[in-house]
Order: C-alpha cells, then structure tokens, then sequence
C-alpha cells in the first residue's frame, strides 16, 4: 500500500453528496445468558442494554460525514416512533434531512438480538425485520424528485443505497440519472444484485456472489473477477466504474477497456461485516468526486472497509483511522 494514498485522504473531504435510499432504524438488544428457557431449547437472556443506530441508506451518509463531507439523506420513514428516533439520530449525526413521512408506510427497523458471552463482543442470536417491500407510490416519487432537483445543482455527487425497500423504483432512477446527467453531477449506486435497475449509471458496485450471479458463471481467481467486472461493465453501459467487492480478497473494478484487482489490507480480527459496504461506496463515492483516480479511490475504500469489520454494527470510519489503517498495511 503506497504511502501517497495517505495525501489521498483530505480528498475525501468537503464535498456534498445526496444520499438516496432505503433508511432504516438499526436496534440492538443484549442480554447476559443465564440458563435455558425451559419452555423450549433456546437460552433466557436478562436484558443489558438496548440501542438504536441509523442504518440502510443512513449508513453511508454516516461515513460521508465522519470523513469531513456533508450527506443529505433522502429517503421515506413511517408515522411512528421508529421514524422519529431515525430522524433524532441522524440530526445527532449531522446528517441533513430530507426524508419523507408516508403514512400507510412503516419504518424499516432491523432488531437484532444478542446475547453476551464473555467475548469482546456479544453473538447474534436472531434478527427480526419490521418492513414492507411495497414500492413508494407515485406522489412519494414526486415528492422525492422534487427534491432532488431543488438541491442538486449544489452536491457534488449522489449515492443510491438499495436495499430492496421499495424506494429506489426503475422510474425514479430514471428520473435520477436523467437529472444527474443534466447537472453533470456524479451518480454512483450500491446495486445489492439488482443491476438493470441502475444501468447506465457513472458508477456501480456489486458484491461477489451477485456478480457470480448475474454472469451466471463461478469466479474464483483475479484474472477471472477482472473479465466479469469488463462484462458487467459493458452489458450495463457503466460510464465511469464498475466495481465488484470480494471481503478479504480486496475489490475488482473496470472502467475504460481495463480492469485491476486491489488487494484488501491484511485484518486479522473481523468481528462483523454489517456496514462494510455501505462504507465501501460511500469512500468510492467521495474518492471519484473529489478527483482521484479508480484505483485509488477503491484502495481508500479496502483500508475504509477493512476499520468497520473490526466494530460491532454499523461504523463510520475517521481520516486519522484512515491514515493508520495505511500505515499499518504498509
């Protein structure tokens, strides 16, 4: 890992980005394990603590703000307490708002139960989800376009975050990209598998698995990840970079007829990978808007990626954590 990447990082910084997705309301509840319940196989948990984090779209906008960027958020929450707790943390956040009340909707909340173990940190034991799929209705789609178009001659790009919430419909992405492209603002998407919906756009990023998928052919070695990166790049009609994450092994990307794989940094104690995309995209996201090249900008996304594994949920890397994080790969 060079040392100039390290001169990479206030890059990351001062820019504008709307953040458009699915948001939801992350609640953890932790319990000590006492004994086994009696009334079935499963182990009684006394309760510990419960909190909640901004997480789905709120995720990215999160580490755009810790790297020294401002976020918009835009997104629709329900009528209820979830969605009021959201809107309190991403105000906490710095995290300007510009999500929607829908009132036939409810809040996505992602409740996962953990019990404490002795470990540094508690294990999972289940999750349960409060959410609808439903796609938004066309009035919310206005409303949301309108907005976007009211602040997006002032951002400096805009990220979709699609966790298949029913928000990120194909027509409203049309409506995006079709403003995007009118303010020459850079679009970039997390495609969570659903690629013909953000065909077209300047700059997507996939998984392994999805990619594996969608080319319905298995990739295991680097040469094999940079063809299906130029495949995928050139079936969608990407504009600028097509990247597929690979965990530990780093990330492929493509753009302009060549494709590279950019080893990961070595991490040793990965204690949970929730959020290790959302941060990936969110530090592409910034890299490209603040002019560094593909290469870089994926590099500041491995080290960026590689700090939120080693947290409990959703995480939001610093520019100093960075910096070491460089260092340390070094």
């Amino acid at each position: 890992m060079p040392t100039g990447l390290v001169e990479c990082i206030p890059q990351l910084a001062e820019k504008k980005v709307l953040v458009i997705g699915d948001v939801m309301l992350d609640e953890y509840i932790t319990g000590t394990a006492t004994r086994m319940s009696r009334e079935a196989p499963v182990p009684v948990l006394e309760l510990e603590s419960r909190r909640h984090i901004a997480g789905g779209a709120a995720n990215p906008a999160a580490t755009i703000v810790a790297l020294g960027s401002q976020a918009i958020q835009v997104g629709v929450v329900g009528a209820d307490e979830a969605g009021q707790r959201l809107r309190g943390i991403l105000r906490a956040r710095d995290i300007d708002s510009g999500v929607i009340t829908c009132a036939g909707r409810p809040t996505t909340v992602k409740t996962r139960i953990l019990a404490q173990m002795g470990l540094r940190f508690p294990q999972q034991i289940t999750r349960i989800d409060t959410l609808t799929r439903a796609p938004i209705d066309a009035e919310t789609e206005a409303e949301i376009s309108a907005f976007v178009n009211g602040q997006i001659s002032s951002v400096d790009a805009a990220l979709l975050s699609h966790y298949h919430g029913g928000l990120l419909t194909p027509s409203l992405v049309v409506r995006l990209r079709t403003l995007c492209a009118a303010n020459d603002v850079l679009l970039t998407a997390d495609v969570q598998g659903d690629f013909e919906t953000f065909a077209g756009l300047d700059v997507i990023k996939c998984n392994a698995d999805d990619a594996r998928r969608a080319l319905n052919r298995e990739m295991t070695s680097d040469a094999e990840f940079r063809q299906g990166a130029l495949d995928l790049h050139e079936r969608l009609g990407i504009q600028r970079v097509t990247i597929i994450t690979r965990g530990g092994q780093g990330a492929t990307w493509a753009a302009g007829g060549r494709a590279c794989h950019c080893p990961a940094p070595r991490v040793s104690d990965v204690y949970d990978t929730v959020g290790a995309g959302d941060t990936a995209i969110a530090t592409i996201t910034l890299g490209l808007a603040g002019g560094l090249s593909a290469q870089d900008a994926v590099r500041l996304a491995n080290i960026a990626s590689g700090i939120v594994v080693r947290h409990l949920g959703n995480y939001a890397p610093t520019p100093e954590q960075m910096r070491q994080g460089i260092m340390a790969a070094l």
